[in-house]
């Protein structure tokens, strides 16, 4: 296949339009294109008063292909197209009786199960949190009625913290074996729109998402798989630095030597299992911040110009970084273009937020993190779980400025930049349930946090007019936006530095951010755990009895 990038067109051109325009670009008679695919397509809205346009990257067959490339052999948006499809590195043996284990079943454990079944090796998988269905109305629950189930809540349960966000599934991993074209391709086939093989920045949305997961998960059983749902795991087996198996919650034991660690960068109290049994584990850099709101046509009107409410184009995102005085770095995270803020804690007497979008993107507000860096060496030095307790901390101080039932605490971005306590709010209605709390945000993060974000407002209106707002809301507070610890892993085998067979994996064990990074990493350690337990087993034929 040739490969052609740089394609542009006018965002309303009719779907005869594309064709023509490579056969144009390449000079040919239209019956030599006998095939062609849009591999991306993305426009560029920097400009906002010039014509936006859509510009493509197209995979296509053509008659006398090398004689074509012979041709272009000077131009660089003209050449070979990569193999772009997943090839298998394993297949495991008829008669294997020892199972991997999974623990974990949010994007990353979804796809190291996924892929280690269907190279044959039926993976068990544990998860603490219940399947998609009972997981949403527990979920709602905590929305609607001020009910945290600390077991399945926005956290935890069948498919991880991503379920309950946006769905966006782009990232900026290097990828150069195409591990996210396998991401992708999984999901369309367990019902997610088509689209998302070719827009540049694709999203699923909470509620289709939930149908592919569990489309995915039997997918998995069909394949030999065993999902076990509401299986907490509290203990590993270890023996002379081997894993050997876990315990759950029940006290029942599974043996293993081959274990996924796909855990969620909010399983607190599995890092601290792990710490407990000497596994190595090191702390690492996350941010803290707020959630903040703004109507959508604000962003749509600020980044699309006259192009603002195109169809074509949808609700607008933004993406914003300030590095303050203080030397402190603010920037935008996980933003939800016509989404809601949500609650996000997973433990009792505590307040996270995080946002949500549904595939339409329709909602009144958009919303994002607002958020600033912290390092472990200047910030909470000393044990690897300092991460951990800051976090908790702060969560605790925001369920009690929140009035201790849930509500979040809230405050005006002119009043939060000017220091004044706010009391009643402008035209901007705050989208968190079960609800907000107006006040002063001040100390409900460390004082340089605040500091850096009352002077990144400002500057961040002069990139995008309007979003310093007086009647914008900042909604509190924002703290899990990745894993406060890395399981730090070998680079070549991706097991634990120091217990074999441990395969620390996804956003949880600090390789990965957002869903299709922790597919990817899912895919990467099934792969390294399948041909590891092949090799072990040859070892064990060609050992003498």
């Amino acid at each position: 296949m040739i490969r052609l990038t740089e394609l542009a067109l006018p965002l309303d051109h009719p779907e005869s339009a594309l064709r023509a325009a490579i056969v144009e670009r390449l000079g040919i008679p239209d019956a030599d294109l006998t095939d062609f695919v849009v591999f991306k397509r993305s426009y560029d809205a920097r400009k906002k008063n010039s014509e936006i346009k859509f510009v493509y990257i197209v995979d296509l067959r053509v008659r006398n292909e090398d004689a074509v490339l012979a041709r272009f052999e000077k131009d660089q948006h003209i050449r070979p197209a990569p193999d772009t499809d997943y090839h298998p590195v394993a297949q495991a043996p008829a008669g294997l009786t020892e199972r991997p284990i999974v623990i974990g079943f949010g994007p990353c454990g979804l796809f190291a199960a996924l892929l280690l079944a269907q190279m044959g090796f039926r993976p068990i998988v544990l998860e603490r949190g219940k399947d998609v269905r009972r997981r949403t109305r527990d979920t709602w629950a905590l929305w609607r009625k001020k009910q945290l189930s600390p077991e399945s809540n926005v956290q935890f349960g069948e498919g991880g913290a991503g379920l309950f966000s946006d769905g966006k599934l782009y990232s900026q991993i290097k990828d150069p074996k195409f591990y996210g074209r396998k991401v992708m391709h999984e999901f369309v086939r367990a019902g997610a729109p088509d689209e998302i093989l070719y827009v540049s920045k694709p999203h699923i949305g909470t509620f289709r998402l939930t149908g592919v997961v569990s489309t995915m998960r039997e997918e998995i059983i069909r394949l030999g798989g065993e999902i076990r749902f509401e299986s907490k795991v509290t203990d590993l087996r270890i023996h002379n630095g081997r894993v050997e198996g876990v315990e759950l919650a029940t006290g029942e034991r599974l043996d293993s030597r081959y274990v996924v660690l796909a855990l969620g960068h909010s399983a607190r109290e599995t890092f601290r299992m792990l710490q407990r049994n000497d596994v190595f584990i090191e702390a690492k850099p996350f941010a803290v911040g707020f959630r903040i709101e703004h109507p959508q046509s604000l962003i749509d009107n600020a980044r699309l110009g006259k192009y603002a409410g195109h169809p074509a184009l949808g609700a607008a995102d933004y993406k914003l970084v300030y590095h303050a005085s203080n030397g402190r770095a603010v920037y935008s995270f996980c933003m939800c273009p016509g989404g809601t803020v949500v609650a996000a804690t997973s433990e009792p007497g505590r307040v996270v937020t995080n946002g949500m979008s549904q595939y339409s993107r329709n909602e009144r507000n958009a919303n994002a993190g607002i958020v600033v860096a912290i390092h472990p060496e200047e910030d909470f030095p000393g044990d690897p779980l300092a991460g951990v307790d800051l976090q908790e901390a702060l969560e605790s101080r925001a369920y009690t400025l929140g009035g201790s039932d849930y509500c979040a605490p809230a405050q005006l971005v002119g009043d939060f930049i000017k220091g004044t306590p706010s009391t009643e709010l402008g035209e901007v209605e705050p989208s968190y349930k079960p609800g907000i709390k107006l006040g002063d945000l001040a100390s409900s993060l460390p004082t340089y946090a605040i500091e850096a974000i009352r002077e990144a407002l400002p500057a961040f209106g002069k990139q995008i007019r309007g979003f310093d707002r007086n009647d914008a809301i900042l909604t509190g507070i924002e703290t899990r936006t990745s894993s406060p610890v890395r399981i730090t892993r070998d680079r070549a085998s991706l097991q634990s530095l120091n217990t074999r067979g441990l395969y620390p994996a996804g956003e949880g064990a600090g390789y990965a951010g957002g869903i299709l990074s922790a597919g990817v990493d899912g895919i990467k350690v099934a792969e390294a755990l399948a041909q590891a337990m092949l090799e072990d087993l040859r070892n064990h034929e060609e050992t003498p009895a």
